[in-house]
C-alpha cells in the first residue's frame, strides 16, 4: 500500500508541474540597494536592531543553549555511538525546549546580515563566520542539519520521530528549520558575497529535494509548520535552479492530499481549494506568502485564483485596523469572518510578519498599491508594536484593548518582555526590522515603483542600467517627501509613486473599515516645482519624462487626523470609533491621561482635534530615554457610575499616541477602539 500511496504522488505532482519563468512580474528591489538615513524614524529602529536587539538575540543563542546544541551535534557525528549517548546531559529533551530552536541561530545570522549593509563591521562578520563554522560543524555527510536528532539519532527531540521526517507533519519542524535557515543564507550571500552559509544551505536543500517528494522512496510529507515554500522560492531566484521552486510547489501541492489532515497548520485541504484564511495565523501567513510565489514565479492560474481569494478574505473579514492577523488564544489562530475582538485579540507579531510578506508578494504578483497599503498599515502598527523602541523588548501578542493583565506573562501583567522560552517573536523582529529597506522600492522594465516612503539613498537598475535616487522625508509624522535624482543612466523611465490609500479616503482596500468623518485629503506631486496631474494607474501616479540629475520630485500629502469605523458585522466595534493620522493607529492609554480610565471614555460623533509634535515618552520599561512621537488631543467625556447607581459625565482632554509606542512605561489600561455611544463603553 506504501508503495501504490507514492506512485499515485507521483503521478499527481509531475501532471500538474507549470514551467516557471526567470522571476517575478515585478521586481523587489534587494536590500542592498537601499541604505537607509541615520536619524530618521527607520534609522532609529535599524539602529536599535543593530545596537541592542541583534545583540540580544547573539546573547540568548549562548546562554540559552542554541549554540551548544550544534556543538553536541558536531560531537557525535565525531564520535558515533559514544558513551555519552546514553547519559542524563545527552538526553535531548532535557535541554532542548523546542524542535525549532536552531533557528533562533539562523534568524539572528538573516538579521546581522541586513544590518551589515546598512553598518558594514568587519567585527560582527568575523563573528557570523565563527557561528558558521559552529553550524556547519553539525551537518550530517549529506546535508541534513537538524540538532534535534544527530546530537541523539536514537532518542532524539520528543517532537521528532524515529525516522527522518517521521514527524514532520505534526510537530519535528526539520522543513521549517530548513526554511529559515535558506532565507538566512540568502541574506547573508546578498549582503556579504560570501558563499559559506549559503553552501551549508544548499546541501541541506539538496538533501530534501532528495528525500522529500512524490518519488517511490521518498518521504511524501508537506511541512507541519511552513516556511520553506517561501525559502525554496527564494533560493531558486537566487540561484536560477528550477528544482528548489519545483519542490516548494511540492510542499504546497500536497497539503490536503496527506494522511495528515488538519486546520491549524492549513492541511485540511488542496491550497488551491482553500478560499479563506483559518488555524494558526503564522502557518498559514508562510504558506499563503510561498502560495504567492509559486503564483507569481510559475503563473499557476489555480494558484493565483485561490491566493487572491485567501487575501481577500483576510482584508474583507479578518484583518484588524492596526494590520494584525489572528484573533483567537487558542491555536494562536484565525476567528471566523468578523470575528475582531480587542481585549483578547492575540494578533502574534510573528503573524504580522507573515502578512507584510504575502502582501510584498501580491503586490509582485499583480503590481498593484493596494497590496503595499496594506503592508504599510501592517508595518507601522501591527509590526513595530511588537519590539519596543530601544529594541530590547518584545510584545508576543498585540491586542488593541488592554486592562493591564495578561495570565501567559510571568508577572501576570501585559508588558513587554526581554525574551520568551519559545523566541520566535524577538528572533523574527531581529531578522525583519532591518530588513525593511528591501521593501521600499520596485520595478519592472522600464518603471521604478516608489512604494514606501522612508529617508534613504538607493541605487536602482532600470531596465538594466543604473539610477540613484536620495529620498528624504520625516514620514509617517508629516506627509512632505523628496525625491532627487543624484545619477541616471537610464534616461527616460516612469517613476511610479504610490498616492496611498488613507490620502483616498479608503481605510483598506474593503469595506471592513472606513472613515466617518467628512474630512477629504489631498495631495500634490511637482517635479522641479511644476504640478503634475494625471490619473493614477493601479494606485500610482506615473510620471514619465527623460531624468537628468538634480531633478526633485516632491510629494505632499495632508495628514488630518481622522475617525474611523468598522463594518457593523464587526460586533467588538459597534458603537466605537477609532482614530488615525496617516498610516499611523492611535491609542489612549492610562500613562498620557492623568488618572482617566480609557475604557470609559466617550468622543463626540465629531470630536476636534489638535495635533502635538514631538510629545515626550519616557521608556520606563527600557533604556529610561525619553523618545518622542506626534501625538493628538481631544475633547472628550468621561463616564462614571455613582454609587447611588447613576451614570454621570465629566469633561475631559484626552491624550492620544502611536499604537505602536504604547506601553513603554508599565502595565495599564490602553484602547483603540473609543466608545462614541453609550453602547461603545465597556463594564
Amino acid at each position: 500500500m506504501k508503495r501504490i500511496y507514492a506512485i499515485l504522488c507521483f503521478l499527481a505532482f509531475f501532471s500538474g508541474i507549470v514551467m516557471a519563468q526567470s522571476g517575478y512580474p515585478y521586481t523587489q528591489v534587494p536590500f542592498t540597494a537601499v541604505k537607509i538615513t541615520p536619524n530618521t524614524f527607520w534609522g532609529d529602529r535599524i539602529q536599535a536592531a543593530r545596537e541592542v536587539t541583534i545583540p540580544l538575540a547573539f546573547s540568548k543563542c549562548e546562554s540559552e543553549h542554541r549554540y551548544k546544541n550544534f556543538e553536541m551535534a558536531a560531537y557525535t557525528l565525531q564520535h558515533p555511538g559514544h558513551p555519552g549517548l546514553q547519559t542524563p546531559e545527552w538526553d535531548v529533551a532535557k535541554f532542548m525546549g523546542f524542535s525549532f530552536d536552531d533557528t533562533d541561530v539562523y534568524k539572528t545570522i538573516e538579521g546581522a546580515s541586513y544590518v551589515l549593509q546598512t553598518y558594514p563591521d568587519a567585527k560582527l562578520k568575523a563573528y557570523i563566520d565563527s557561528v558558521l563554522d559552529v553550524v556547519a560543524a553539525a551537518q550530517e555527510p549529506d546535508g541534513y542539519l537538524y540538532t534535534a536528532r544527530t546530537i541523539n539519532p536514537q532518542h532524539p527531540h520528543g517532537w521528532a520521530a524515529n525516522k527522518r521526517w517521521a514527524a514532520e507533519e505534526h510537530a519535528s519542524h526539520e522543513l521549517y528549520n530548513l526554511g529559515h535557515m535558506v532565507d538566512a543564507a540568502c541574506a547573508h550571500y546578498q549582503a556579504t558575497g560570501s558563499t559559506k552559509f549559503l553552501d551549508i544551505a544548499r546541501r541541506y536543500a539538496d538533501c530534501v529535494v532528495r528525500e522529500v517528494g512524490p518519488n517511490p522512496g521518498q518521504a511524501c510529507v508537506v511541512p507541519g509548520h511552513q516556511i520553506a515554500e517561501m525559502a525554496l522560492a527564494r533560493l531558486y531566484v537566487l540561484t536560477g535552479e528550477k528544482k528548489y521552486l519545483d519542490e516548494a510547489k511540492f510542499l504546497l501541492d500536497y497539503r490536503g492530499k496527506t494522511p495528515h489532515k488538519d486546520v491549524y497548520s492549513q492541511s485540511d485541504k488542496p491550497v488551491v481549494d482553500q478560499t479563506e484564511a483559518w488555524g494558526h495565523a503564522v502557518r498559514a501567513g508562510y504558506m499563503y506568502a510561498g502560495m504567492a510565489d509559486v503564483a507569481a514565479l510559475t503563473q499557476d492560474s489555480g494558484y493565483i485564483k485561490a491566493i487572491d481569494t485567501i487575501y481577500e478574505n483576510i482584508v474583507s473579514r479578518k484583518y484588524y485596523l492596526t494590520g494584525g492577523v489572528g484573533a483567537r488564544h487558542g491555536g494562536e489562530a484565525f476567528g471566523a469572518d468578523y470575528e475582531l475582538p480587542n481585549l483578547t485579540a492575540y494578533n502574534e507579531t510573528c503573524a504580522a510578519i507573515a502578512m507584510v510578506y504575502l502582501f510584498e508578494r501580491m503586490f509582485l504578483l499583480h503590481g498593484d498599491a493596494k497590496y503595499i497599503d496594506c503592508l504599510e498599515r501592517t508595518l507601522y502598527n501591527g509590526v513595530i508594536s511588537g519590539m519596543s523602541v530601544d529594541g530590547g523588548k518584545f510584545f508576543y501578542p498585540n491586542p488593541l484593548s488592554s486592562d493591564g493583565r495578561y495570565r501567559f506573562n510571568a508577572d501576570g501583567t501585559l508588558t513587554r518582555q526581554p525574551w520568551f522560552g519559545c523566541a520566535c517573536c524577538p528572533s523574527n523582529l531581529c531578522r525583519f526590522i532591518p530588513s525593511m529597506p528591501g521593501y521600499i522600492y520596485g520595478v519592472r522594465n522600464n518603471n521604478l515603483y516608489v512604494n514606501l516612503f522612508a529617508a534613504n539613498t538607493a541605487t536602482i537598475a532600470v531596465g538594466g542600467k543604473n539610477v540613484t535616487l536620495e529620498q528624504t522625508t520625516e514620514y509617517p509624522w508629516d506627509g512632505d517627501i523628496a525625491i532627487k535624482v543624484l545619477q541616471n543612466k537610464a534616461k527616460a523611465f516612469n517613476m511610479l509613486i504610490r498616492i496611498p490609500g488613507w490620502v483616498l479616503s479608503r481605510v483598506v482596500p474593503s469595506d471592513l473599515y472606513a472613515y466617518n468623518d467628512d474630512i477629504f485629503s489631498t495631495y500634490e506631486v511637482t517635479v522641479n516645482g511644476q504640478r503634475v496631474d494625471s490619473e493614477l494607474e493601479n494606485g500610482y501616479m506615473v510620471i514619465n519624462r527623460n531624468w537628468k540629475k538634480g531633478d526633485v520630485v516632491r510629494i505632499h500629502f495632508d495628514m488630518p487626523v481622522r475617525t474611523v469605523v468598522a463594518s457593523p458585522r464587526v460586533t467588538d466595534d459597534r458603537g466605537r470609533i477609532a482614530v488615525v493620522r496617516g498610516p499611523l493607529v492611535y491609542c489612549a492609554e492610562w500613562a498620557d491621561n492623568n488618572g482617566i480610565d480609557p475604557h470609559h471614555l466617550l468622543l463626540s460623533r465629531k470630536p476636534q482635534f489638535d495635533v502635538q509634535p514631538a510629545y515626550g515618552i519616557e521608556n520606563k520599561e527600557g533604556n529610561g530615554q525619553t523618545f518622542n512621537v506626534t501625538a493628538i488631543t481631544a475633547q472628550a467625556q468621561e463616564a462614571s457610575i455613582s454609587q447611588e447607581g447613576k451614570l454621570t459625565a465629566k469633561d475631559v482632554t484626552v491624550k492620544l499616541i502611536p499604537y505602536y509606542a504604547w506601553n513603554h512605561r508599565g502595565a495599564g489600561k490602553m484602547d483603540v477602539w473609543l466608545a462614541r455611544s453609550l453602547s461603545g463603553l465597556e463594564d
